[in-house]
Formats: structure tokens, C-alpha cells, sequence
């Protein structure tokens, strides 16, 4: 029997290329696009973005042209709910969200990942550049970068869990962007020149602080910046304008170069400290998936081994690592410590700039992600 995929096409020539790869692997498949919020008539806002009404029809167009039946889902409600509320929330709590990690936690392998199910199909596939592979050894699916490690997804992908891996596929994770590119050009795509999407997809022009209010409806007081020995700096704009380790845009004429060392909510104050200040040997972490652990599963992603009351059980004390604190930071070394409750402790070998809560922080075993969370 032939088995069904849907693709997750953003109009982008990588969720091109991946429709073009499993076709060519016998897949009978369905081309999906998500529309997750009403777009800007502005379409030179958008370049930077995904999802625009001209990302729609291109993925529609290579859609045609693979023969495949190609569908919009309306997940605007999901999406407002899940990733732009949230969003929101975090700044106004001091953190500072990756909303593509929520998106791809909440929308595409949750929301899509369900209506792909409801249609029979057998796999999701999506053009990101990561691995997956089943492991005989340790009996569980493993997440693992991309070949192509200047262009590597795996950090936005660690909340995937082992029943979803098990039917997923990402086909250009054995592929350099380069060669995606000329896939795509050898295949007629409209797309296959297209730029990659940059910013956040409801932030087109990456002027957070202007979304935040137009979505909450709210103003944001301004107070007090603080200076390294408590002094009063100036007024800032509202607490949703900075983040840790930010610099630019304080609005200060300054003596020396001052950055964001921490934000007080309740007293309204934003900190700055000289550079040093922001470094940090430590971190905690909640709501951690542990991929590479935990109980032994088959090919189809059921769990056969024992079901621990708390998966820190299955894990050992401490763990060897490397570790990395946004998408763009460099991997460090370092010891992870789980504990109960998805949490996890990490003891880094150098000091790190801006560990920033609501960020994710993973960890890597060579190419391997063993695990990730949420700082907190």
C-alpha cells in the first residue's frame, strides 16, 4: 500500500524541495498550508516573513505542478491562543519568547500534525534542516542536526516527542541549502530564488513593542532605567521594549556602553549593568523534553519499556553536554542535572552572555539533541 504524506508548505523553496524529495520517494501526497493570522496588506513588510498571501500561492503553485491536492488550514484562532497570547504575556512578564519554537511546539506538529492523523496519512513533512532516525541501541527515535550545520533547525525542534518522530520526515536534513536551491531550479519552482524568511511572521517589520500594543490594547507606563550603583539613568518606554543584554535603542546618552541586566516588573525599572555583569555560570530550565532518554519505544513510536511515575528516573544524575541558549549562541560545554518535574539544572564550563528567561535552552551529544526546555 502506498503510504500518504502532508507537507507543511510555508511558499518557501525548502518546504518545496521536501514535497519534490517524498514524491520522488512513491509518497502519494498532500501539499497544506497554514494560515495563522490575518496579514498586512503591505506586502513589502513581509519579504522577510513566511505566510504572506504570496507565500500561499506559491506553495499552491509547486503543488499543481507536483500533481499533489493542496489545502489552507484555518488555525487562526490556535495561533492567537497558543503563540501570539503567549508571546504577549512573556514580555510583559520580563521574558522574552522564541515564538517559533511555540509555533512548532503548538501549531505544526500539534494542530497540523492532528489533521495530517485525521487524513490517514502516515507522515508530516516539513523542510526543515534536521535528522531523524531510530536508534535499535537505545530503542528511541533520535532528533539530530542537520548536515548542513550553518543552516541547522534542531534547536527550534526539541519539544518533539517520540510518537511524533516516529512519523516525521525531514528530507533535507541530508541536504545543503545550496543544494535544495538547485532541486528547486531544476524542477521549474517559482520559488527557487526566493529569500529565506527572517523575522517572526506577525512581527513583519520587527517592531515588537508596536504588535504587543496593537494586540493587547494596552499602554505601557513608562519608568525608571537604573544604573549599575542604583542611580536613576532616564525613563524608559515601557517594560516590553528591552531584553537582557540589549544595548541599542536605550534612548541614553551615556558614559560608558550600558546594557539590560535585568527587569524589575513590579517597580517598573529597567537595570543596566556594564558587560562583565551579564555573564552567568548556570541556569534552570522547565518543561524539558528529553528525546535521547526515557522509556524504550518501537517504530512506531509506542512505548514498550516501563512508564516511570516522573522521567527523571530514566534519566542518569548528570549528563555531559553541550549546551546553547538561543538559536544564534554558540554551543558551550557543559553538565546537565535533571530533575523531577521536566526540569533540569545546567552547570556551564565557561560563563555565558544573557541567559534570558523564556528562551529555550538544548542539549547536544555530538549531533544528537538529548533534550531541551524553556529557561526560567
Amino acid at each position: 500500500m502506498t503510504k500518504k504524506a502532508m507537507i507543511a508548505m510555508s511558499g518557501g523553496v525548502d518546504s518545496s524541495v521536501a514535497a519534490y524529495l517524498m514524491k520522488e520517494k512513491g509518497y502519494e501526497c498532500i501539499g497544506a498550508t497554514m494560515h495563522l493570522y490575518d496579514k498586512d496588506t503591505d506586502q513589502s513588510k513581509l519579504e522577510k516573513t513566511c505566510c504572506s498571501i504570496s507565500d500561499v500561492e506559491d506553495a499552491r503553485a509547486v503543488a499543481y505542478l507536483l500533481d499533489m491536492p493542496f489545502y489552507v488550514l484555518n488555525f487562526k484562532d490556535e495561533f492567537k491562543e497558543k503563540v501570539i497570547d503567549h508571546f504577549i504575556c512573556e514580555y510583559e512578564n520580563g521574558h522574552t519568547p522564541n515564538p517559533c519554537i511555540d509555533c512548532n511546539k503548538h501549531m505544526k506538529f500539534n494542530r497540523f500534525y492532528q489533521k495530517a492523523m485525521e487524513l490517514d496519512c502516515d507522515m508530516v513533512v516539513t523542510g526543515h534542516y534536521a535528522r531523524v532516525s531510530y536508534d535499535p541501541e537505545r530503542k528511541r527515535f533520535l532528533l539530530k542536526k542537520g548536515l548542513d550545520h550553518t543552516k541547522d533547525q534542531s534547536y527550534v525542534l526539541y519539544s518533539l516527542d517520540q510518537e511524533k518522530l516516529a512519523h516525521i520526515s525531514f528530507p533535507l536534513g541530508d541536504l545543503t541549502k545550496e543544494e535544495a536551491r538547485n532541486i528547486a531550479d531544476a524542477q521549474g519552482f517559482v520559488n527557487a530564488k526566493k529569500h529565506d524568511s527572517q523575522d517572526i511572521c506577525f512581527v513583519p517589520d520587527g517592531d515588537y513593542a508596536a504588535v504587543i500594543k496593537m494586540y493587547s490594547q494596552r499602554e505601557y507606563e513608562p519608568g525608571n532605567f537604573i544604573g549599575p550603583d542604583g542611580e536613576v539613568l532616564g525613563q524608559h518606554k515601557g517594560i516590553i521594549n528591552y531584553t537582557l543584554g540589549q544595548r541599542r535603542g536605550l534612548g541614553l546618552s551615556l558614559k560608558e556602553s550600558l546594557y539590560v541586566h535585568h527587569l524589575d516588573i513590579e517597580r517598573n525599572e529597567v537595570h543596566l549593568s556594564r558587560n562583565e555583569a551579564l555573564f552567568s555560570s548556570e541556569l534552570d530550565a522547565c518543561g524539558v523534553t528529553w528525546i535521547a532518554y526515557g522509556p524504550e519505544v518501537d517504530e512506531d513510536g509506542k512505548v514498550t519499556g516501563k512508564m516511570p511515575e516522573d522521567i527523571s528516573e530514566c534519566l542518569p544524575n548528570e549528563i555531559r553536554c553541550k549546551a546553547k541558549t538561543r538559536y544564534s549562541h554558540k554551543e558551550v560545554d557543559a553538565t546537565a542535572y535533571p530533575m523531577p518535574g521536566n526540569r533540569v539544572h545546567i552547570k556551564f564550563d565557561e560563563p555565558v552572555r544573557a541567559i534570558t528567561k523564556g528562551q529555550a535552552v538544548v542539549m547536544y551529544q555530538e549531533d544528537v539533541v538529548i533534550g531541551g526546555g524553556t529557561i526560567s
